[in-house]
């Protein structure tokens, strides 16, 4: 038997600088229009069914630029369904299975790909653990792996919102953690995330992680031309 994985401890909030980070998305988004040339080599997909999980108060509609660059590379793409995540994590993974079993059911049964952006990576990783029928592979950006909310810049606010303590949350999510999942698992995160710091984004649980560390903010996560390149050779297998 494995040896248990201790609980994370020296954790931090994002540093006060990424924090302010934040607000040069417009700046981030301009020099990311310099990088469009690298998607244009792109692998072509195989036509595999995806969904794309929007992160804590975003809606499918943060997710509408990756759908069209997914789509337009051959992949099946699809949003969760389920309007803008309100953080109840528990209700949106029974919510969003009841959703994805449809769609499995009426596709002759082919697994999705999950891709999740912030909180939408948890709810993506709680389905793959739950329901391992409907996953065939996980990629989070910018997701709170290691303490759930308590170590986002949000926190505070989270924990009223959903009536959480944030201290014993902590443990429930890495004694979730800890059981761990089969599917193979992709891992974005930012040194510069002011929401979601590096210390709480990458995966310490699961031995086939990669973790792999881009450049920009938490909010540009999603429009960012280096991540959506890296999503595309990950889903081609060239990652």
């Amino acid at each position: 038997m494995a040896n248990p994985i201790p609980m994370p401890t020296g954790l931090r909030r994002p540093h006060r600088l990424a924090q302010l980070g934040e607000l040069s998305l417009p700046l981030d988004l301009m020099r990311f229009g310099l990088q469009w040339p690298r998607l244009v080599t792109a692998p072509r997909g195989d036509g595999r069914p995806v969904y794309l999980i929007p992160g804590y108060g975003g809606s499918e509609l943060s997710m509408r630029p990756l759908e069209g660059f997914l789509g337009r590379i051959n992949y099946d793409v699809a949003d969760w369904s389920l309007g803008r995540n309100q953080g109840s994590v528990d209700r949106d993974v029974a919510r969003f299975t009841a959703v994805a079993e449809e769609r499995f059911a009426g596709n002759g049964e082919q697994p999705f790909t999950l891709i999740g952006w912030s909180l939408g990576g948890m709810i993506a990783r709680e389905t793959a653990r739950l329901a391992p029928h409907l996953v065939r592979e996980v990629i989070t950006m910018g997701t709170p792996i290691i303490g759930g909310p308590k170590y986002t810049t949000p926190g505070q606010r989270y924990a009223k919102s959903a009536s959480i303590r944030l201290d014993q949350f902590e443990r429930e999510i890495h004694e979730r953690n800890s059981i761990g999942f089969g599917q193979p698992l992709t891992v974005l995160y930012s040194d510069r995330d002011g929401i979601v710091g590096p210390d709480i984004a990458r995966d310490i649980y699961n031995p086939q992680a990669r973790n792999i560390r881009v450049d920009g903010g938490h909010m540009g996560l999603g429009f960012n031309p280096k991540v959506w390149r890296i999503i595309a050779d990950t889903l081609a297998g060239r990652a």
